[in-house]
C-alpha cells in the first residue's frame, strides 16, 4: 500500500480532469483505491429503488470518488502546494513545501 499525502479533513484543489479548479474538503479516503471524496466535488447522480429509508425512491446526488493524483493540498492561503516531511522536536509533521508552514 502505497504512503498517501493527503488525510481527511484536508482542503484540496483539483488540478487535473473534468473538474480542474474546484476545491473542497476530503470527507473519505481509500487507500487501496488511491482515491479520495470531496465534498461538492464530481457529483453524480445515484437512481434508487424505493426502500424503507426512502418510500420515494427517485434521483440522489452524491459526490464520487476521485483519484489522489487529481488532488493538490491548499495552504492557509489559499494556494496549491506539495506535501513534505520533517521531524520537529520528537514528532514527524507533515508541511508545505511552497510555504515551509506546518500543516
Amino acid at each position: 500500500m502505497t504512503k498517501l499525502k493527503i488525510k481527511s479533513g484536508d482542503t484540496v484543489k483539483v488540478i487535473a480532469g473534468d473538474h480542474k479548479g474546484s476545491e473542497g474538503k476530503v470527507l473519505t479516503i481509500f487507500r487501496d483505491k488511491n482515491k479520495a471524496i470531496v465534498e461538492g466535488v464530481n457529483m453524480v447522480k445515484k437512481h434508487t429503488k424505493p426502500s424503507a429509508q426512502s418510500p420515494q425512491g427517485g434521483i440522489v446526488e452524491k459526490e464520487a470518488a476521485i483519484h489522489i493524483s487529481n488532488l493538490s493540498l491548499l495552504t492557509s492561503n489559499g494556494e496549491a502546494t506539495r506535501v513534505g516531511y520533517r521531524i520537529e522536536g520528537d514528532k514527524k509533521v507533515r508541511f508545505s513545501i511552497k510555504s515551509n508552514e506546518v500543516i
